[in-house]
């Protein structure tokens, strides 16, 4: 009998190892932290390093006392995403204990709680992010002005205000784009009126607006790497987009258009980085469209009708706990299976 060398056998195609594909997302983040970093200073790798010392100390003291292998969970990088995630869903100026109640939450009750990675039903760094916004919601609006407006605070002021307890002076901080349409129509101002300010830039936002194109560019190449599936973030921006392109063509005074609400606040990086976590995400190919569009459709709804001026952690934890019947409901029929 001919004998055929291994290589040629009908093997399935490797996958990418769990520290391959955290490791992955981290590089995909670059772009939208650096523009970040050059629109809003020295806070935000402040805020990246500092979350990521805090999310891996709770990382290793909950696989301590879970006795399990501390240096094995630290090696996947799972807990660099959840930090990096929460880090630049943060204000970059906020207190460090605040982000030290976020990143204890993120790790303790967002992961270890149900125990650990692949057993959480919630994304972790947005359940750090809720605890704080609904605990501190005064310091989750304390945002600098984008390089364009004011120039930010030296590295030494940053360390000063966010270790030392200062706050930032009010010639450097600024409403974000969401926040400032939700006051202006509060008070009765036209979108029209709102769009000559500076905060509101040429689509979404000054300095917002390449904060979010970076992430757009990481979340595409996570799509092309085949790390993240593209019906998530297909979902999620016609689940946005839709009701925003309806609402503006019944009164675009009112309801601002769909490239706002695509290219303000964490739509992009909600979007690729935060909704296509595939532990808390639905399997399903259908199941994946709808998951999108319903954590999309919840960031709409908190936007225009909500307490809060953006809803993309709420969409994203909303449908976490709708994934399960999602793939119970939109499994694929096996060959040979009646419906």
């Amino acid at each position: 009998m001919r004998e055929f060398p291994a290589a040629t056998s009908p093997h399935l195609p490797p996958r990418a190892s769990v520290p391959a594909l955290m490791y992955r997302v981290l590089a995909a983040l670059v772009p939208g932290a650096a523009l970040a970093t050059w629109q809003f200073g020295w806070g935000v790798p402040v805020q990246i390093l500092l979350a990521a010392l805090l999310a891996v100390t709770a990382e290793a003291a909950m696989v301590a006392l879970r006795r399990r292998p501390v240096r094995r969970a630290l090696a996947d990088g799972s807990v660099l995403v959840t930090a990096a995630l929460l880090a630049l869903a943060l204000p970059p100026y906020v207190p460090w204990w605040l982000t030290t109640v976020a990143a204890l939450a993120a790790v303790v009750l967002g992961k270890h709680l149900y125990g650990g990675l692949g057993f959480n039903p919630f994304n972790p760094a947005m359940v750090g992010y809720v605890v704080v916004l609904i605990a501190f919601p005064r310091e989750l609006t304390h945002w600098p002005a984008p390089a364009a407006l004011a120039a930010g605070p030296d590295l030494a002021t940053t360390l000063a205000v966010v270790f030392g307890g200062g706050t930032l002076p009010d010639a450097l901080t600024a409403a974000t784009p969401l926040d400032h349409v939700r006051t202006g129509l509060s008070m009765n101002r036209t979108l029209a009126e709102l769009r000559a300010d500076p905060v509101m830039g040429r689509l979404a936002g000054t300095g917002w607006e390449w904060v979010a194109l970076g992430h757009l560019a990481g979340g595409l190449w996570l799509v092309w790497r085949r790390v993240a599936d593209w019906r998530i973030p297909l979902g999620f921006a016609a689940g946005l987009g839709l009701p925003a392109l309806i609402a503006w063509g019944l009164d675009p005074d009112v309801h601002p258009s769909p490239l706002f609400h695509l290219l303000s606040g964490g739509a992009m990086l909600g979007a690729f980085f935060i909704a296509t976590d595939p532990v808390t995400a639905s399997t399903t190919p259908r199941g994946r469209l709808i998951f999108g569009a319903g954590a999309g459709l919840v960031t709409f709804l908190v936007r225009g009708f909500g307490g809060y001026p953006d809803g993309v952690a709420f969409g994203v934890l909303l449908m976490n706990m709708a994934a399960p019947a999602l793939d119970q409901l939109t499994r694929p029929r096996a060959f040979g299976e009646r419906r």
